[in-house]
């Protein structure tokens, strides 16, 4: 089978085309196999091939093959959120890489995988869509779930141009919170239809607390930070308020009765199912950025390190 190897960390031409044998059936006791569609480029993608998580890894170096984001089709059938997914199934999920260590990520044309990391496909949302969902929203919803804000609360959340971002302005609004946004300019507009109330344009972050403590003097509940500010955002916290980071290495370290969490996805079958029905209704809107086949990864993963980009880039496979 096709897949995108990293040979080597560095640099986007680290990545390239390889031919590995196809798992077969039965192979890995506990594991069914997937027929990838689409698979999402995720900024872990970007820091793994860049050796930024080296010593994370253990003894696992080049080649392997990277990814997490997938959606496809059930080669075997497997145990699912609601009953049996039978082979043929449409499904989504995302490996838990760093757990795994296998090197057998996502940019492949077959994956073995746990079923409790898969979730069935709504017949409305297509591979694309369903690609860019599965480690950004568990994420973003999971993060929430740490700083277990009451209704009516209110979130700053950094990054909310992000893939998880976007999804966490979202899911906070959806449960009554009242969100403001740090975000590139121009996405205002935009943010605000997700559900922010108020957007402040991202910077440096005195500049970007400034501009929050002008707007919200009376400071924050909740901080979702997306952006791994870190320590510097903390004054926009209340005394006692609640902090997630989405990074061990940039979670500051608590004061004034300030809780600090950070959050790692961890798959979670029937919440991506939920959030799956909530793409399919429209009630939860994702972003796809660019799609390439599976060829270009290294150009997509150029790309997704060139600037901004609203959305997920995703593989077609």
């Amino acid at each position: 089978m096709r897949v995108v190897e990293v040979t080597a960390y560095g640099g986007p031409e680290v990545l390239s085309m390889a031919r590995r044998p196809e798992p077969e059936a039965g192979d890995v006791p506990g594991k069914v196999r997937v027929r990838l569609k689409a698979a999402g480029v995720t900024v872990a993608d970007l820091r793994i091939r860049a050796g930024r998580y080296v010593d994370a890894i253990g003894g696992l170096r080049p080649p392997f093959v990277l990814g997490t984001d997938f959606a496809g089709r059930l080669l075997d059938p497997a145990p699912g959120p609601t009953g049996t997914l039978e082979a043929g199934t449409r499904v989504a999920g995302f490996m838990p890489w760093f757990d795994e260590l296998t090197g057998e990520g996502t940019y492949a044309e077959v994956v073995r995988v746990d079923p409790a990391w898969l979730a069935p496909i709504p017949e409305d949302v297509d591979f694309t869509a369903a690609a860019s969902v599965p480690l950004a929203a568990i994420t973003a919803r999971q993060g929430l779930a740490k700083l277990d804000l009451p209704e009516g609360s209110t979130l700053l959340v950094t990054g909310a141009s992000g893939v998880v971002g976007r999804f966490a302005v979202q899911l906070a609004a959806a449960a009554g919170l009242r969100v403001t946004g740090v975000s590139y300019e121009g996405d205002e507009s935009e943010l605000k239809v997700l559900g922010a109330e108020h957007v402040v344009p991202r910077g440096e972050p005195a500049k970007v607390l400034a501009d929050v403590l002008a707007h919200a003097p009376e400071r924050f509940d909740g901080v979702f930070d997306g952006a791994l500010i870190g320590t510097p955002v903390l004054a926009a916290l209340k005394d006692g308020g609640r902090f997630v980071s989405l990074a061990p290495d940039r979670t500051p370290t608590a004061e004034r009765d300030i809780e600090v969490h950070t959050v790692v996805g961890r798959p979670d079958a029937a919440a991506l199912a939920g959030i799956l029905e909530q793409v399919s209704a429209r009630e939860l809107i994702t972003r796809v950025a660019d799609v390439m086949p599976l060829e270009e990864a290294a150009e997509a993963h150029k790309r997704a390190e060139s600037g901004h980009r609203p959305g997920r880039i995703v593989l077609m496979i």
